[in-house]
């Protein structure tokens, strides 16, 4: 009989999270890869370059891929004949190997798990709980499949029960372009069909665990009904133009992975996950001779790509900055921004709005000031500060005509596009929003020199934090007035590609 010893298996999954933190699969680069090496939009290939060239720095430097570093989903298979010498329950082994990843002194990973959700919602410290999914099976092994999801793409998860004669293709395909730009796109989609309603999406996010080959399975040709569905959904999905981060182009989805399952003749439950530009994750199996053992990807799996901002770009002082000088900033140009730069993301925006409502001043100044959305992986060794990629533009559209109004900002940069009560709250107060790579966060990092806690340091890596950056990449989305190149860019890309399609 196996027996699994208790550090070792809290030792396999600290060791694995650690792992994915710094490490995309190597499937995962190879698509991305072809992907840039096809794609035909300045922007979106631009955008893609910044991906695969943070996905390298990450695997050199062994820090964070994406600042977000997600919330745990862990998949256990434990054999009948398994035996354990642990004194914590299962659960607890997992979640001990979680907090032990999340603190690691030398890649400290973002702890981003609140409890009490629908309440104070306070953080956790250590990212802890997991969300773990046990099955109990024959063998005498323990398959273990842990992931980390970022919130930007598992808050675009969707779900329906179709009519049983209703189409699983046009679902997806009308769905995609409403989840915007925050899944982070290029990406994957995981789909679960069938079952019951908390199966289906328990199908779409163990998909997304599954290798990417949808370019050996279009060469090939379909052997089934579910190879079907994913060829015909990918070609029509990557046919709307969205495009990387949205800006469109010829690639939204790298591939679409599909599970399904027996389910009631009345019904036809659908879930659909996407997977973003920071996918996570690894899979392991214990035999009980000692923890598991992942071994590092060659350096050669990711192209040698030199970045630039290209000759067209705009160098952009933010010190001294005023409403006039943004006035011919257009939609998708390109800016390389220096000086000094406020942080805040959704706690901040609540707490600043509750000051305003009360009459209270505010701890900092804003007037003439661009906001960043982030929030920052911590600083370990020689950094002035963590992985600092961009979060959801969207979140923060409920605070921004209070912000515009009562603070005298004027520029905010986030990633994906805005809704329409932040292009409106924009326009009407002649300000801007801008746009960093999402999933490039190592790389942007790069460009912060210094970094200082303004206010609100309870609240950990959502504080407002005064970035000084130097020549930080960012793209103009939404002009002053209210143009945004999240419509523009797919729209343009749709009508290339059914043209393309026609000759």
């Amino acid at each position: 009989m196996t027996v699994i010893r208790q550090q070792d298996f809290i030792t396999s999954i600290r060791d694995a999270l650690q792992y994915i933190s710094f490490y995309h699969p190597a499937d995962f680069v190879r698509a991305m890869t072809d992907a840039w090496q096809r794609e035909q939009s300045p922007a979106a290939r631009d955008a893609m370059a910044q991906i695969l060239i943070n996905s390298r720095m990450a695997a050199e430097g062994h820090r964070p891929v994406c600042q977000d570093t997600g919330i745990v989903v862990v998949f256990l298979e434990i054999g009948m004949d398994v035996r354990w010498e642990a004194e914590l329950a299962v659960e607890e082994m997992v979640n001990q190997g979680v907090a032990e990843a999340y603190t690691d002194p030398d890649n400290p990973l973002r702890a981003s798990i609140v409890s009490d959700p629908a309440g104070a919602r306070r953080n956790t410290g250590d990212n802890t709980p997991a969300v773990i999914h046990t099955r109990v099976v024959a063998g005498d092994r323990v398959s273990v499949t842990v992931a980390a999801k970022g919130g930007g793409s598992e808050n675009k998860s969707r779900f329906t029960i179709l009519n049983p004669s209703d189409s699983v293709v046009d679902w997806v395909v009308d769905t995609v372009p409403t989840l915007g730009a925050g899944w982070c796109p290029p990406g994957i989609l995981g789909i679960g069909i069938g079952g019951s309603a908390e199966k289906a999406m328990l199908l779409a996010k163990e998909a997304l665990m599954d290798p990417i080959d949808l370019p050996q399975l279009a060469a090939r040709g379909p052997a089934n009904r579910v190879e079907e569905l994913r060829l015909e959904i990918a070609e029509r999905v990557n046919a709307l133009g969205i495009g990387a981060q949205g800006l469109g182009g010829l690639t939204t989805v790298l591939d679409v992975k599909i599970r399904d399952y027996p389910t009631h003749a009345a019904s036809l439950p659908v879930a659909l996950i996407p997977n973003c530009a920071a996918t996570r994750h690894a899979h392991f199996v214990l035999d009980g001779s000692g923890p598991a053992q992942l071994d590092p990807p060659s350096l050669a799996d990711w192209p040698e790509i030199a970045w630039s901002a290209g000759e067209t770009a705009r160098r952009v002082n933010l010190d001294g900055l005023t409403r006039v000088d943004l006035a011919d900033w257009q939609p998708g140009e390109t800016l390389l921004i220096s000086g000094k730069l406020l942080t805040g993301r959704d706690a901040a925006h609540r707490r600043l709005a509750g000051m305003l409502e009360r009459g209270e001043p505010l701890p900092v100044n804003f007037r003439d000031r661009f906001i960043y959305y982030v929030g920052p992986v911590d600083a370990v060794r020689d950094e002035v500060v963590g992985p600092a990629g961009p979060t959801t533009a969207t979140r923060m559209d409920k605070f921004t005509e209070v912000m515009l109004e009562k603070t005298g900002l004027i520029g905010m940069i986030g990633k994906a596009e805005r809704g329409a009560i932040g292009r409106e709250a924009i326009a009407r107060h002649g300000a801007v929003y801008l746009i960093a790579v999402g999933g490039a966060a190592y790389l942007v990092s790069k460009a912060i020199r210094a970094s200082r806690v303004l206010a609100f340091e309870d609240l950990g890596m959502e504080a407002i934090y005064e970035f000084e950056v130097e020549d930080m990449p960012v793209s103009v989305a939404v002009d002053v007035h209210g143009n945004s190149v999240h419509e523009s860019g797919p729209a343009e890309w749709k009508q290339r590609i059914a043209v393309s399609q026609i000759h």
